[in-house]
């Protein structure tokens, strides 16, 4: 009996430590959209428009596809919504979880962590919350930033909260601490990492395991951080922020771009003519170095892609300009540097890439080294504002979203 006790725990651990996750950027927050099946070409027009959705507030988060349900949050007057939005386009509940941003740029930024039953989303003010997905009741709620401490960059908080194993993590800087976890399903603190110091930034957090290390890398404005997710310990960091290299701040970078990861490689990219770095673990997990520096490549807020050796992207050239770039992970060398209306995000599923520029066009692009080739493209025509949300893709579906606007394509091959 006690051997059947034994195995039935070991069980329920297993399946509560592999359940179903739906977050920021895919699956594993590299921008790669698990599908298969889908348009490698898209009619004259675009992809069939199957949902449109108004009234969901303001925002340039992504919407998240999650057991026939989109999750999606934005900002109504000044407080952060949360809606749950079936696919005949019903919004089922509507509710607030915190106060926005009530500085420059308020509008919601803060993607939706979907796991099984409970949804986790910051405000813009940094209040962590755990919702029910069936009915959106508050489960639990801890005010990060305050109670931490939070020393703020200049747009608040525009984090999405990381799920690793049975913690809920988030990274608020400050003299205090700068990185949190607390128990996923009570809120309770599990640890507080030490301080580094400096104000928060903008990036989300993500997981970085090789060679049989496991780390979560955290950013805040002046450094990258690598903590043990069990206890919090750092085990190392490297500080991106060259006071005298960054003329914009005087406190750290504006740095949006969750750190992209593969084998003993980390490459950390941001906009305003700052340079790219390819940083290189060492075998002990202790510590990082260069491996090179790009002035080309640097990627705003809206995502690098690594596919088949190569890393594609938009660049920066000011607040609105930027082109579109192709770089070798191993060497640096760029492949490519080329024009498509101006710069803009970029996610991939299927062999193709989805850029969504700033002027609000979207575009089906073969990834491929010798030249930027835009396949299809259509232009999103409703919403307001800048075009800054990153798509988001499952079930064979594209959905975007545009200010208070929420669409939804049909992007499978039939």
């Amino acid at each position: 009996m006690r051997t059947t006790i034994t195995i039935f725990i070991l069980l329920m651990s297993a399946l509560s430590l592999s359940a179903q996750l739906a977050q920021w950027r895919g699956p594993n927050r590299d921008g790669i959209f698990n599908e298969t099946g889908l348009l490698k070409e898209w009619p004259a027009d675009g992809p069939a428009q199957i949902l449109e959705v108004e009234k969901i507030g303001k925002g340039w988060s992504s919407p998240i596809f999650y057991n026939n349900m989109i999750y999606t949050t934005g900002m109504i007057d000044t407080l952060d919504y949360l809606s749950a939005i079936d696919m005949d386009g019903n919004i089922k509940w509507q509710v607030s979880y915190g106060r926005s941003w009530n500085q420059s740029f308020p509008d919601t930024r803060s993607t939706p962590t979907v796991e099984d039953d409970r949804i986790y989303v910051q405000s813009g003010t940094g209040r962590l919350v755990c919702l029910n997905r069936e009915t959106g009741k508050e489960i639990w709620a801890v005010d990060v930033d305050k109670e931490f401490e939070c020393q703020y960059h200049v747009w608040g908080n525009a984090e999405t909260p990381l799920i690793v194993d049975d913690k809920v993590i988030c990274t608020p800087g400050g003299q205090k601490t700068s990185v949190v976890a607390f128990d996923k399903m009570t809120g309770e603190l599990a640890w507080q990492s030490e301080s580094i110091g400096g104000p928060r930034a903008y990036a989300s957090a993500t997981v970085y395991e090789f060679n049989g290390h496991r780390f979560v890398l955290a950013v805040i404005a002046s450094h990258l951080i690598a903590l043990d997710p069990n206890s919090g310990e750092i085990k190392w960091t490297y500080q991106y922020w060259k006071p005298k290299e960054w003329k914009w701040q005087d406190n750290g970078l504006i740095w949006t771009n969750t750190p992209l990861c593969k084998d003993n490689r980390i490459f950390i990219t941001m906009g305003y003519d700052y340079p790219a770095v390819m940083l290189e673990m060492d075998s002990l997990g202790s510590g990082v170095s260069e491996v090179f520096v790009d002035h080309t490549f640097d990627n705003h807020h809206h995502g690098v892609i690594l596919y088949d050796g190569y890393l594609y992207g938009s660049n920066w050239f000011d607040n609105k300009r930027g082109r579109w770039v192709c770089m070798s992970w191993n060497t640096g060398e760029i492949k490519y540097v080329a024009d498509w209306d101006t710069k803009g995000s970029l996610v991939m599923a299927d062999g193709m890439l989805y850029a969504y520029n700033e002027r609000g066009n979207v575009g089906l692009v073969k990834p491929d080294p010798d030249g930027f080739e835009v396949v299809s493209q259509f232009r999103i025509s409703k919403g307001a504002g800048t075009h800054w949300a990153h798509p988001f893709i499952a079930d064979s579906k594209l959905f975007m979203r545009h200010g208070e606007v929420l669409m939804v394509y049909d992007i499978k091959n039939k």
